[in-house]
């Protein structure tokens, strides 16, 4: 079997991390929560919960998954494949294992866990995300005739390929650049849908407005920026 590590980027989810470590497949060799300036008690939580627990104090979702993979970076043996999934119970850890099928049995690159509506709990997505991940797939579909149809933070790829992709957003933009820089380099891709379910807690970008239009410029930069290119 191949080595799969685990990235969470974690702020404020005291009530729910340990809902998303147990039920994390035990194939996963190290589960990596990066505490991203928390004010309760999400670091002491996940640690009992047995994952490996570290701090980015720059708050943002790329600085976060900047930060484990830079922990990933220094281990003497490092993964074959890092799945990235969120910490406030959204998503079905289960999954895990269907997500990373693809790249095991066909060798593919990247896999997106797509959140279909069939599979969507109600009202688990804003009216706002679903507008936003609607015209940021159909932009990449106009621009570079990608199939994504979903941004979901839930997902997995190798972790030669997500090196190369040389990863620099710090904040929102981090799934748009992925999946961007992974249609330049021609990586192999597809998305597998998974179920969704209503999070734990106030999202921090969707839950403000001031997050979801924040959110929204960045996913259209990186978008237009790569378009130029």
């Amino acid at each position: 079997m191949p080595i799969v590590n685990v990235i969470i980027p974690a702020f404020n989810e005291e009530d729910s991390i340990a809902k998303v470590i147990a039920e994390i497949p035990d194939m996963v060799s190290e589960i990596i929560v990066v505490n991203n300036n928390s004010t309760d008690n999400t670091v002491s939580v996940a640690q009992k919960a047995g994952a490996t627990v570290l701090t980015e104090t720059n708050k943002g979702y790329g600085y976060a998954c900047l930060k484990g993979l830079s922990h990933i970076a220094s281990l003497n043996k490092t993964p074959d494949i890092i799945v990235f999934l969120d910490g406030d119970y959204s998503d079905y850890p289960g999954e895990l294992t269907k997500v990373i099928h693809p790249i095991i049995h066909k060798n593919i690159d990247l896999v997106i866990g797509a959140r279909v509506p069939q599979l969507r709990e109600k009202d688990a997505i804003t009216p706002q995300q679903i507008f936003g991940n609607w015209l940021a797939c159909w932009l990449m579909k106009l621009f570079f005739k990608a199939r994504f149809t979903d941004l979901g933070p839930f997902r997995a790829i190798k972790y030669d390929k997500l090196l190369g992709l040389k990863m620099e957003d710090k904040t929102y933009g981090w799934t748009v650049e992925m999946q961007l820089k992974a249609l330049k380099q021609n990586l192999s891709y597809t998305e597998i849908p998974v179920h969704y379910k209503k999070r734990i807690g106030v999202s921090k970008v969707s839950g403000t407005i001031k997050g979801a239009i924040f959110a929204g410029v960045k996913i259209l930069t990186w978008i237009f920026k790569y378009s130029l290119k």
